[in-house]
């Protein structure tokens, strides 16, 4: 009997695999079957649709604008198979977009449509300003319309030839600034450690873990970073509306007292300070459009294309002499990484890739990055300096951030433009060792043993810091500061004692570099991608390529579709939720969960220490 039983019983669980594998082999060909079908539809449409004359370009820009995409082959897909926004939308697409928009004879204007737009630092702002200039110089109109305009959405709404707000809306500046938790007491209470050493006296990555208060250096290098960023973005803001120096600063002064001739009215405040044009709502503003275009009968609309159709419709060149592009985005690793993350080793083997190209005649390294491992921020250096002398001009191109690492890796170029407003400097080194003696002693847990060198129990969590070894650590941070000073120096024709009076770990602006010799000039990626095709002797026309990872063929194959490809970058989103349960908002909850996942990265490297050239800064 008890035979029969087990009989059945295997019977029972074979039919059961059995079942669930049919049913994986059903659901692979149906998602198979889908992916054919779409591919002969749009086979079968033979492209896009002629534009029609008198068509509106609507830039309804989605999420971040980033340098490359960060999200997964599958996420992505599912997310285009449903219809959703990907969460990103790429600079260079953008830029390609308005450039190409406006030499199109079809495209007479533009709508600035930015209610999901989320985030980009400022130089990806003025970047994205230029082009839309660039449209406006071409003879087209460009209207901004919108429900509210947050400050970055507002920066690129006030380069538009007209700026429309529903008469319910807001415009929300506020500048620039923050305010940072620190976690001094807290890790006391649970008996942590932090034991942050340094090189660097405004060296402040992991000083929100050893105090509880900014420093006096830490308000100094802050203070006149967001000063700076606010003086660009202001004087932009008023050069594009006309508006005299200091206006936005007597509007936001003059408040709330200003708002009672208007009651209380903030659509009607910003109408009046004129920092809008009119007030519309969605309907009407379709209405105005249709009758300076044409109208669309069927949609009841005007007449129009989307950003991502006329994406779609963008042919890039793929043979002849080029500019390379690679993107360093992220924070740095030593090994591999995927896109939106700097991998030591992944990112070297790019710049290799590069140099063996013989259709690649010059290399712009487009750099966003704070910083991270210090080795891993060196083999990108050691690369581009191969590269360098392989014959083929090295450009770099500051984004939104290039400090500490970002800045490292940025050394080895024949020129270094950076925007204005590029966050950068930051020349410093940081090391954690976090300890939890006094958690493990209220836990009641005590640690014994014999190693055969003192090196042996130098660093253990569990216990107290050791004080020689601190001094081992702080020595290795105090060569790797020296080290990278040096290089700085060697890079900028200047000298080490010159360099350390910048560096001491801050960060700058990109027009404070300047005026302290570590960037070339300010400028925009176009000048950067300009200055590697003059050095590099490349005729008008040339050629501008990404060099990234090889997509394999499933990657190929989605791509026909426009999926965006790359790694997901993991985040700290289960402490971000908890957080936010608890009842904190939710930027103050992705601030604490990123501190406390960087802290626990540093903390687990690999090795008894790392020494981390981070900055532990995001553009505002």
């Amino acid at each position: 009997m008890p035979s029969q039983a087990l009989s059945w019983i295997a019977r029972a669980l074979r039919g059961l695999w059995q079942l669930l594998d049919a049913s994986r082999r059903a659901l692979l060909n149906l998602l198979l079957l889908a992916v054919l079908v779409g591919l002969a539809w749009g086979l079968l449409r033979g492209g896009s649709p002629r534009l029609e004359e008198k068509t509106a370009l609507v830039l309804d820009l989605s999420g971040r604008i980033a340098e490359q995409r960060s999200a997964g082959t599958r996420d992505t897909a599912i997310k285009k198979l449903r219809g959703q926004d990907s969460g990103e939308t790429r600079l260079r697409d953008v830029l390609a977009v308005l450039d190409a928009a406006a030499k199109d004879t079809q495209i007479t204007q533009a709508v600035l449509v930015l209610e999901d737009f989320t985030a980009a630092g400022l130089p990806v702002l003025r970047e994205v300003a230029a082009a839309v200039d660039r449209f406006k110089a071409a003879g087209k109109p460009v209207v901004a319309w919108g429900a509210d305009y947050d400050q970055r959405q507002y920066y690129l709404a006030a380069h538009a030839s007209e700026v429309w707000l529903d008469p319910m809306g807001t415009v929300q500046v506020q500048g620039y600034g923050r305010y940072r938790s620190y976690y001094k007491d807290l890790l006391d209470k649970v008996g942590i450690s932090a034991n942050v050493l340094r090189a660097g006296k405004f060296k402040n990555a992991a000083e929100t873990f050893a105090a509880n208060a900014p420093s006096p250096e830490t308000l100094e290098s802050d203070g006149a970073l967001y000063r700076s960023l606010w003086a660009t973005w202001t004087a932009d803001v008023e050069k594009a509306r006309r508006q005299p120096a200091g206006s936005v600063m007597q509007a936001i002064d003059s408040l709330p007292a200003s708002l009672a001739p208007v009651d209380g009215d903030l659509a009607r405040w910003a109408l009046q300070r004129k920092w809008v044009d009119a007030l519309k709502t969605r309907q009407e503003m379709r209405d105005t459009l249709a009758a300076r275009g044409a109208k669309d009968e069927e949609h009841k609309t005007f007449r129009q294309v989307s950003f991502n159709d006329y994406l779609a419709r963008l042919k890039p060149k793929t043979d002849g002499e080029a500019i390379g592009v690679l993107v360093a985005e992220g924070e740095i690793s030593d090994g591999q990484a995927g896109p939106g993350r700097i991998g030591g080793r992944s990112t070297a083997e790019l710049i290799r890739k590069a140099r063996d190209d013989k259709n690649i005649k010059a290399l712009v390294l487009r750099v966003d990055s704070p910083g991270g491992s210090a080795f891993g921020s060196e083999l990108v250096r050691r690369e581009l300096e191969l590269t360098r002398k392989a014959g083929k001009p090295v450009v770099v191109s500051m984004g939104d951030v290039a400090a500490s690492g970002g800045y490292w890796i940025s050394l080895a170029a024949d020129e270094v433009i950076a925007d204005e407003a590029t966050i950068t400097g930051s020349i410093g080194v940081v090391a954690m060792l976090p300890t939890a003696q006094g958690a493990m002693d209220k836990l009641g847990v005590r640690t014994g043993g014999v190693t055969t060198t003192w090196l042996g129990d130098a660093f253990d969590v569990r216990r107290g810091m050791n004080p020689r070894f601190a001094q081992l650590v702080q020595a290795s941070i105090d060569h790797t500061y020296r080290d990278f000073t040096a290089k700085v120096a060697a890079a900028r024709t200047s000298t080490p004692e010159k360099i350390d009076a910048v560096a001491q770990g801050r960060v700058w602006s990109g027009k404070d570099a300047l005026a302290r010799g570590l960037v070339d000039r300010l400028g925009s990626y176009g000048d950067a991608l300009e200055s590697a095709a003059t050095r590099a002797k490349l005729a008008k026309g040339y050629r501008v390529t990404y060099v990234e990872a090889e997509p394999g063929r499933l990657e190929r194959l989605l791509q026909r579709f426009g999926v965006a490809l790359g790694d997901v970058v993991g985040s700290p989103v289960d402490l971000q939720a908890a957080l936010v349960a608890l009842g904190l908002t939710v930027p103050a909850a992705t601030g604490i969960a990123q501190d406390l996942s960087w802290m626990t990265e540093v903390a687990a490297p690999g090795r008894p220490f790392a020494a981390v050239t981070h900055c532990l800064c995001t553009p505002p």
